[in-house]
Order: structure tokens, then sequence, then C-alpha cells
């Protein structure tokens, strides 16, 4: 297993340097939009379609450092890259693989620079009829500054935002423009900014599931506001999203006996982005936690679509929405708008508008039959069910390390830890490692803050 896990590695890693070799070569010969620069509408489009670098390798270090998984230590001794065995457990520093063997920060940026592109190109030459690709562009661009802010910044909370670290606010495709990091509470202002703007260019659907719609744009603001903490706006933008889509899939409908029983393109993607694939969270080395495993009903149909279980015990995640086992969702969906009005309800103290969203949506997940209604008395008791099944839910999605910060920040106090080989790593409720390290070689070249250790 060993030797056809690095052999597997070291074929990815030089895919990846030829992939970067030539990208980068790209961008030194282009970082002069004069020179080659799309000048149609059509050419712009082609580039928010590009699937490498656009549509996929969304940030996958908080899913690394998240308690949705494990690794075994054979495996976790087998990576190739000692980076990725520290982001693992949880290191100070020294987090992420040089950028020659790809990492979150430079395929972040990557698609941040791209939408720069396109919003100049759109601007500079005029082009007409733009709404539409001007719009997908500014949900391209806040969508990676949502997902990087969950990275590398501290949750949100808005007594410390306006001192709080934020992200370096790229906004023009200007390479020459020295990088700066703004606060947190500019970083959140600039991705509801793109938000806002966009719900007004954009049509309610579009030809394909890869490109942003107002459907998914309203969808990310309603995740914004919940990570920022602000239920009313929260549960505003996703009383707005379901109106338009609110369809979910009935788990009674799918074959457990497949590989992968979630279709790709399914009927509750709103937005079809995906992770990008950090070898610490390859699929074929990825279980599942016995007692996260087992918080499932019998009668809840998600235990046999989402987990499989191996010969020796061992179980395996299968529930990809992007159907198979390479991709991992990351983009909104309609299951996670159902959870987030159900929070925002929950924390407004609405607990039966709560608990009766909450049971539209689980009634589609369990057998036929045999689901009873959710309850709860109070808001916190709502709150804690809400939670659970969130992760229930959301399992793989990208999410759980963002959840995880936010329910610290109002009090959870959650501790994670991992044992591997024998020594067991601690993660406690609002350290400073929540925040991760941003790659050295950027801190050096940019002369940008590094994260307060």
């Amino acid at each position: 297993m060993k030797t056809q896990f690095t052999t597997l590695f070291l074929w990815l890693s030089l895919m990846m340097i030829l992939m970067m070799t030539s990208c980068n070569r790209l961008l030194d010969e282009k970082s002069d939009l004069r020179l080659a620069t799309p000048i149609t509408l059509e050419d712009n489009q082609a580039l928010l379609d590009k699937y490498n670098d656009v549509i996929t390798n969304f940030a996958a270090s908080g899913m690394v450092g998240s308690d949705d998984y494990y690794i075994s230590d054979a495996n976790f001794n087998a990576l190739m890259y000692e980076e990725d065995k520290r982001l693992y457990t949880w290191q100070p520093d020294h987090v992420a693989t040089p950028k020659s063997a790809g990492n979150d920060w430079y395929y972040c940026y990557k698609a941040i620079y791209i939408s720069n592109s396109v919003l100049y190109n759109l601007d500079t030459y005029q082009i007409p009829d733009a709404a539409n690709v001007r719009g997908q562009a500014l949900v391209f661009r806040a969508a990676r500054f949502l997902d990087a802010a969950q990275i590398w910044c501290l949750a949100y909370n808005k007594t410390t935002a306006d001192t709080d670290l934020g992200l370096p606010l790229r906004l023009n495709p200007d390479m020459s423009t020295p990088s700066k990091r703004s606060t947190l509470q500019e970083t959140y202002v600039q991705i509801l900014s793109d938000l806002h703007e966009a719900v007004d260019l954009l049509p309610v659907q579009q030809a394909a599931a890869t490109r942003p719609s107002k459907i998914s744009a309203l969808a990310y603001l309603a995740r914004t506001y919940l990570y920022m903490g602000d239920y009313e706006k929260a549960l505003e933008y996703a009383t707005k999203t379901l109106a338009l889509k609110n369809e979910l899939m009935d788990f009674n409908s799918l074959n457990p006996a497949v590989s992968f029983p979630i279709k790709d393109l399914n009927t509750e993607v709103l937005l079809r982005t995906s992770m990008y694939i950090n070898l610490a969270i390859y699929s074929p080395i990825i279980r599942v936690p016995v007692d996260l495993y087992q918080s499932y009903s019998d009668h809840d149909l998600r235990k046999s679509i989402y987990f499989k279980i191996n010969p020796d015990g061992e179980i395996i995640f299968r529930g990809n929405y992007t159907g198979g086992s390479s991709g991992k969702l990351v983009g909104a969906a309609t299951d996670e708008i159902y959870l987030i009005a159900a929070e925002a309800n929950a924390q407004l103290n609405k607990v039966p508008e709560a608990m009766n969203v909450l049971n539209q949506l689980l009634v589609t997940r369990w057998q036929n039959g045999t689901f009873i209604n959710l309850t709860a008395a109070t808001k916190d008791a709502a709150l804690t069910v809400i939670a659970k099944e969130r992760q229930k839910e959301l399992l793989f999605r990208g999410i759980r390390w963002a959840d995880l910060k936010r329910y610290n920040r109002d009090g959870a106090n959650i501790t994670l830890t991992k044992t591997v080989n024998g020594k067991t790593y601690t993660l406690p409720p609002n350290d400073l490692r929540y925040a991760v390290a941003i790659p050295e070689e950027i801190i050096k070249l940019s002369g940008i803050q590094q994260n307060i250790r």
C-alpha cells in the first residue's frame, strides 16, 4: 500500500510541477494585460469556465485540520510532504507545500487574478452585454475570498473585526501592486459588496451549474452572513434562495448498491465548485471516525448512502456531491441553505420555525415512514440539534473548519485531538492556529504580516 501510495504521489507531483511551470510562464508573459488580452465577451466567459483554474482547487487546509476524518499512522508516515504532516497535526508554521507542488494560497489567488482580469477587460474594452459575465466574476472572487478567510483568518467577531488581520484584497490584475493585509472587517465588506452587486447582474439560473447564478449568489450571501453571526441577514438570504430553488433529493430514490449513490450535478447543487485534493485528504486513505458514523440512526439513509464499511471494519466516505471519489463539493447546495435557515431561525429564538425547516430536510434523508419530526423546547436545544445535523449532512464539503471556529467563538468550547504514532495532538478552542499559517514563501516575497502565533 505504501509503495503504491508513494508512486501515485510522485506521479501527481510531477504533473503538478509541469502544469505550474507552464502556468507561471504564461502569467509572466502576460502580466502586461495589453498583450493578447481577451477582448470579446466569449473569451472572458471562457476564462471563467476554466475548470482547474476557477471551478476547482478551492482550499483544502480546513478539511485537513477538521474532525471529519482521520488517517492511519501508516498513511500519515507515507505522506510525501512534511508540510502535509504538519498541517494535519496543527503545527504553527510550515504547513503549506511549495508552490511548485501546489498549495491553497497559490490556487486561491490565481483564481482571484482571473476574476480580476475579466472585470478589468470588461471595463477597459467596454465589452457590451457583459452583466452576466461580470456577475460571475464577482461571485467567483467573493467565493475565493470567503474560502480564504476561513483558512488564513480568525473567525469573524464583530467586536474585533476592525483590528483582526484579514486578507490581501487583490482587486485588479496589476501584479506590480504591493500586497498588504486588510482588516477582517474590510475583507468581509469586500465579499458582501461583490455578492450584492452580482445578485443584480445575474440570471436566476445558468446554462451550467459551474457558472454562478442569482440563486448561488444569494446562497453565498446566506453563508457569509451566517459566518459573520448576522442571523437576520443569514435568514433573509437563505429564504430568498429557497424561494427560487428549494428542491431536495429523496434519499429513498438513491441506490446504495452502486459505488457512488449521489450523482454529480444533482438537483441540490447550486454552484458546482470543488476542493483541491491535498494529499492528506486523498480519498483512498481517509477514514470516518466510528463515533461520527454511529451518530446516524439506522433509519437514516445517509448511513448507507454516505458510507461503506471495509472488510477490516474501517469506514469509508462515498457521499461526495460530485459523483465520484476525487471531487469534494465546496460550492453551495440547497441542503446547506435549509440548515442555514434552521440555524438562523433558532438564533433568532424562532424555535418552532427552526425545527420545521430542519425537519423538511431530514424527512428526505430517512427511510420512508420512519422519520419522526424533531422538536426542541429551547433555543439552545434547537441549536445543539442543528449543529449535529449540520455536521452529519455537510460531511466533507469544506465547511466543518469554519463551523468549528464560529462555534468556539460563540462559546462551544470544542477541543480537537488527534493521535499519530502514539503522540496526541490538541487544538484548543479559539487557538491562534485556527488561522492557518500563510505560506512562508509568500511572506518572504510579499512582506505581508504572518498570522500571529
